[in-house]
């Protein structure tokens, strides 16, 4: 690698965090605020959906088909496990910020258009939603990869970490908006109506869903004025002298702008494919590390996301279905995910940006993993026992707790990993190939929990009744075992700059006492 274009790169490790990097943290982190509220808002939506289109029965309450919940909910990962690799290849084909805007445009039509879901039917109504919604996780897959390339390329070796990790952690803002606006809404409509309320309910889905729009609108005028990030421009685009003028336009570093006047260009030739041996060779392993434990995250996270919906109800946080409306019914339920984000999943996330740049990624991951099996293998030894009156404050407890070390650990260290440790020409199609396990992970864990879970009083029939909520949580307990061994796999990026992680070009010049860049040792792959 040349010295010229490791001036730039040296300059941004040792930068001060500056209020361009919190900029680009706020820009990438509305578009996972948005990204959260569209994945987390329709588990609220198909209570609603169940109750205006499948009320069979007079006087009971209706509810969506098993296999069309699981369907509304798998199609949005389908299309983000699409995302994920599509915008991550072209991340590192045409640069990171040039569909920078379109995974948001993506993700505010797919959000409007869901609520305008129509058809001649009910099959023709849910078939439209679900054709929407893949389009919109389209938008929030492609989220993924970009984000994260972008604010760590952009940041410092010191504050790498935290900052990448506030990007994500804005999901959890989003799962509390969530909540809110379906709290706020059916507040409203509830208020004018009476009985079973389901015109109005038909209103309540569609305004919660067209609302995800608004924040992926917002930030898209700021994604098209960002610069490309310096490491694209130098490593892979092979102008040096274009990353040091567009990073001296919005950090204040004196290295960068120096350096401007002494690069040349060159692409470096130290390049491969994602798929030839030498990748294999270098980051082979680290790949399967990075995707394996997202994908055991992904289903043990999304396994207890509908498992909050059971203890919601064997806690009495939420009545039977038959004892409210509609709208009291998304209002109860909307309460109650509030409160469990407000209680796990945000700590979770503001801890990690405390300690990812203290701790490292690794022991953090770990930990996380760990806690999340103890609790989990808690929570399914003492059930019967939890859900018990007197008890049952402490069940919902365990449960938050889970969410805690989830955002704590691994929802957040994943993120993070799988933006430091490739290189720079491979850096966006590695972390979409990670994330789309993640996300592949979800769609096993949603379809597998809901049948696995599903009980004789949930309405299931003796084809769908499965193996229980306290087997399919022993599963799960086991399942971060994994996570545990395959973590090991992964390097530990804390305080190294991305070309030492990640073994970038034929030699390393930069010093690891921050010297100046004219005394840089060189140090071999």
């Amino acid at each position: 690698m040349a010295p010229e274009k490791l001036q730039v790169l040296h300059a941004l490790d040792v930068a001060e965090t500056q209020r361009y990097h919190f900029r680009a943290v706020l820009i990438a982190g509305t578009g996972f605020f948005a990204d959260a509220y569209d994945l987390f808002c329709i588990t609220l939506v198909t209570k609603l959906l169940g109750r205006i289109y499948y009320h069979d029965a007079p006087g009971e309450p209706g509810r969506l088909p098993l296999r069309l919940e699981a369907a509304i909910a798998g199609v949005t990962f389908c299309g983000a496990i699409a995302g994920q690799l599509l915008f991550g290849w072209l991340g590192d084909r045409a640069g990171r910020k040039r569909f920078y805007g379109a995974t948001v445009l993506l993700m505010a039509a797919g959000s409007f258009l869901s609520g305008l879901s129509f058809g001649n039917s009910t099959g023709g109504v849910i078939a439209t939603l679900c054709f929407f919604r893949f389009w919109l996780g389209v938008g929030i897959g492609g989220d993924y990869p970009l984000s994260a390339t972008i604010v760590a390329e952009y940041a410092s070796k010191r504050a790498r970490g935290a900052l990448v990790a506030a990007v994500f952690a804005m999901e959890g803002f989003g799962v509390l908006a969530g909540c809110v606006v379906t709290l706020a809404v059916s507040a409203a409509l509830q208020a004018r109506s009476a009985g079973p309320a389901l015109p109005e309910a038909d209103y309540a889905w569609r305004v919660v869903l067209m609302a995800g729009a608004v924040p992926a609108c917002l930030t898209y005028h700021w994604r098209m004025r960002m610069p490309e990030t310096a490491r694209y421009t130098a490593l892979v685009a092979g102008d040096a002298a274009k990353a040091a003028r567009d990073m001296s336009r919005v950090l204040q570093v004196d290295d960068v702008a120096a350096a401007g006047t002494t690069m040349g260009g060159g692409t470096d030739k130290d390049y491969y494919g994602v798929l030839s041996r030498r990748f294999a060779r270098r980051h082979g392993v680290h790949l399967v590390g990075a995707a394996a434990c997202w994908f055991v995250l992904g289903a043990v996270v999304y396994s207890h996301t509908i498992l909050q919906e059971v203890v919601f109800r064997d806690a009495r946080w939420v009545p039977e279905a038959r004892a409210m409306s509609a709208l009291e019914e998304a209002y109860r339920i909307g309460r109650a995910h509030a409160i469990m984000a407000l209680c796990g999943a945000l700590p979770g996330y503001w801890l990690a940006i405390a300690l990812v740049d203290v701790v490292g990624r690794k022991p953090i991951q770990l930990l996380g993993f760990a806690m999340m099996m103890g609790f989990t293998l808690a929570i399914a030894a003492l059930y019967d026992g939890l859900t018990s009156p007197g008890r049952r404050p402490w069940l919902v407890a365990m449960c938050a707790f889970t969410f805690f070390f989830a955002s704590f650990g691994p929802a957040t260290t994943t993120f993070v990993v799988a933006a430091e440790i490739f290189p720079a020409h491979l850096r966006a199609t590695c972390h979409g190939l990670a994330a789309a396990a993640g996300k592949a992970g979800a769609i096993a864990g949603t379809f597998g929990f809901m049948y696995a879970a599903r009980r004789a009083d949930d309405g299931g029939s003796e084809e769908t009744s499965g193996i229980g909520v306290r087997a399919s949580l022993f599963v799960l307990g086991a399942a971060n075992v994994l996570g545990m061994l395959f973590t090991c796999l992964l390097p530990e990026p804390k305080g190294r700059s991305l070309e030492e992680v990640s073994c970038h070009g034929a030699e390393l010049l930069l010093d690891r006492d921050d010297a100046d860049v004219g005394d840089s040792q060189v140090l071999p792959l």
